[in-house]
């Protein structure tokens, strides 16, 4: 008899627990279309069909504000993550595989999930704390964590080509590369550096993007995932570099100011002319 009350104490807390989960559900109702969604497959480019191409190097300013979708929530809020925080999510649970920035760009040297967070600046410390029960100092290792706030800028290697198949200029994303922006405290100096953390190659990482919504001011019932912002090209930016015989030179080593804006405003220019050019009337 006791046995089968305790049974019944049991289920009944396990109900008014459910219930109040239910209760303090947020939401109109589940949301299963995004966490369920796969991106849409690109269409098959055939080599005979492309008459130009070309590598072109754009950042993303996360703080401009058509951006900003990309670089908020700082910390995970209704289901939604940063870019950085979901990428650094993807390496960490996915098998998503980041490779090395340095000097390159070609997807060779995969990094470890250590390495990764170690150009993200979350490396681990170690300090004198004093023990309050002996007195004594002694060493404590301080776990860091990646400051999503530090991503200010991504990176996107493209490629632009003419389709003579559908007589149109079309785009293919093959990597991006999150630019970390912090402030160096070495020799007491506040020195504001940048650098290149890791790249991401763009067909791997679709998966992953097309199950995770973005904000939309307009709508909450209808957002955008970061696969459409990409695709969809709903973002700002500008030309960093196009590829060139001078080692893929960028264009700040060779102009400055507003000489550099004319110049990446001037490849944007020609890219659309050669559209242009490539119809017949």
């Amino acid at each position: 008899m006791k046995r089968l009350f305790f049974i019944l104490i049991v289920l009944v807390g396990f109900c008014a627990a459910d219930m109040q989960a239910q209760e303090l559900n947020t939401e109109l109702y589940t949301k299963d279309h995004v966490p369920n969604r796969r991106p849409i497959p690109y269409v098959h480019v055939r080599e005979a069909d492309v008459l130009w191409a070309k590598k072109i190097w754009r950042v993303i300013d996360l703080r401009e504000k058509m951006n900003l979708p990309m670089y908020y929530p700082t910390t995970q809020m209704d289901g939604r993550y940063s870019l950085i925080d979901l990428l650094v999510y993807g390496i960490k649970y996915e098998g998503l595989t980041a490779y090395s920035a340095k000097n390159q760009d070609e997807f060779q040297v995969p990094l470890s999930v250590d390495q990764v967070m170690r150009e993200l600046g979350a490396v681990s410390d170690t300090q004198q704390v004093r023990n309050a029960e002996t007195g004594l100092y002694e060493d404590k290792v301080i776990a860091a964590e990646v400051r999503s706030t530090e991503i200010k800028q991504i990176m996107l290697k493209e490629i632009w080509f003419f389709d003579r198949k559908y007589s149109r200029m079309d785009v293919r994303i093959i990597g991006m590369c999150p630019i970390r922006e912090y402030v160096a405290s070495e020799n007491g100096e506040g020195e504001v550096r940048k650098s290149q953390t890791f790249w991401i190659y763009f067909p791997e990482v679709r998966n992953l993007l097309a199950r995770h919504e973005v904000f939309n001011p307009l709508n909450d019932s209808q957002r955008r995932t970061f696969d459409d912002i990409f695709i969809k090209r709903y973002f700002g930016s500008y030309i960093y570099k196009e590829a060139n015989v001078y080692n893929n030179r960028r264009i700040e080593d060779y102009t400055a100011g507003m000489e550099a804006m004319m110049e990446s405003e001037r490849i944007k220019q020609e890219i659309f002319e050669m559209e242009h050019d490539m119809w017949e009337f």
